[in-house]
């Protein structure tokens, strides 16, 4: 793979392994009931409450006090990220 496809591999693959830890650790906050001042918190709140939120309206997939949307982030994400990959790799193929 050239140096610029490789370049642009490595920083998608980054991103998308970023955001899936941020999701994750946003997940496993609010099963303590963390304090809504706290930084961590607040930041992690506005980096996935927008996808959250949208996502939430289009598939309802909260059952008994459980919110599953995460989840469907999650491999919505992987799903992504596989595609994206992919398809570089296709085009540094050429």
């Amino acid at each position: 793979m050239l140096l610029p496809w490789s370049s642009l591999y490595q920083a998608v693959n980054l991103v998308f392994q970023i955001y899936i830890f941020i999701v994750v650790a946003r997940a496993l906050i609010s099963w303590v009931g963390p304090d809504p001042y706290n930084p961590i918190v607040r930041f992690l709140c506005r980096a996935t409450d927008p996808v959250l939120d949208r996502l939430r309206r289009l598939l309802p997939l909260q059952f008994g006090g459980i919110d599953l949307t995460p989840v469907a982030l999650l491999l919505g994400l992987y799903l992504a990220k596989d595609l994206l990959l992919n398809l570089i790799v296709q085009l540094a193929r050429g």
